[in-house]
């Protein structure tokens, strides 16, 4: 599918001035942000999505099965892997469910809780896992669309913003 035409102005820079015009200035950069990181996920998840699609994953399944190939034993209760991705558990069930028809993970019962199901990386499941990342490092995280210090600064604003929604613990010791 060929990209669309570029538009002959920009909508966001528009709306901003439109904000400002009808009596919103002390709030028309709040409106312009929030629209521009909205406007730029959608952007990115395209790029994603693209690179993804021929293999046969979403982005929420592939950060499922990437997330279970960094566990030192290739599986986590699906309740630890909701909360690693930030995702509401009935979100997990149903890529659980889509990966486990597609023999990529399984489903096993938790070792020392019997309410407790696992959600466990199979080695086919391991090997897309590896080969998406390759594809999306190569076509889409080595060239995000933002380069050198402005991207660190992008990643500086955005952890700023989450830490600020309360997204993560700033109390914790960082990792990095």
């Amino acid at each position: 599918m060929p990209a669309p035409s570029p538009l002959p102005l920009d909508p966001i820079a528009e709306a901003h001035r439109q904000w400002t015009a009808h009596g919103w200035g002390d709030v028309a950069d709040g409106m312009a942000a929030v629209t521009s990181v909205v406007r730029a996920q959608q952007i990115m998840m395209a790029r994603v999505e693209e690179v993804l699609r021929p293999v046969g994953l979403t982005f929420a399944r592939y950060e499922l099965l990437t997330l279970l190939t960094f566990t030192r034993t290739g599986a986590l209760p699906m309740a630890k892997a909701s909360a690693r991705l930030q995702v509401h558990p009935t979100s997990v069930t149903n890529a659980v469910d889509r990966l486990e028809a597609a023999n990529l993970v399984r489903r096993v019962p938790h070792p020392s809780d019997r309410r407790a199901t696992l959600v466990e990386i199979t080695e086919s499941g391991r090997k897309l896992a590896v080969e998406s990342t390759e594809r999306l490092n190569e076509q889409v995280f080595a060239h995000p669309g933002v380069s050198g210090d402005k991207l660190l600064q992008l990643v500086s604003i955005l952890t700023e913003l989450r830490a600020g929604a309360g997204d993560f613990d700033t109390t914790a010791p960082d990792r990095r």
